[in-house]
């Protein structure tokens, strides 16, 4: 399925592949702490669409969030390294990325 996503000031139209999007989810355990509609050790997907909602930097700030491996605070206070999305491909990581961004209904918290 192709989602169509409008980002950012200039509400541009990205395509996202949603199934490989998810595909890509779920083999780099992103469901472990992610649900779609349900908040885990991490914020669900539709929340974190939600945070980064009308903000032009958001596709980036994402990115850079999944391949980065950061540092991230879980609800009992310990910190640990974010996991990597699996995938050397730039555009792999920018679908999925674009896939949560046009998630609605979230919440911000």
């Amino acid at each position: 399925m192709t989602v169509i996503v409008a980002l950012g000031a200039s509400a541009r139209l990205i395509a996202a592949d949603a199934n490989a999007a998810q595909d890509l989810a779920k083999t780099s355990g992103c469901f472990k702490c992610h649900g779609i509609d349900k908040k885990k050790d991490g914020p669900a997907l539709r929340d974190a669409a939600a945070k980064f909602k009308g903000q032009a930097d958001a596709e980036d700030k994402l990115i850079g969030h999944v391949t980065s491996g950061e540092k991230v605070k879980f609800p009992d206070g310990h910190e640990e390294e974010h996991k990597k999305v699996k995938t050397k491909d730039p555009n792999e990581a920018k679908n999925l990325v674009r896939w949560i961004l046009s998630l609605e209904g979230g919440t911000t918290y």
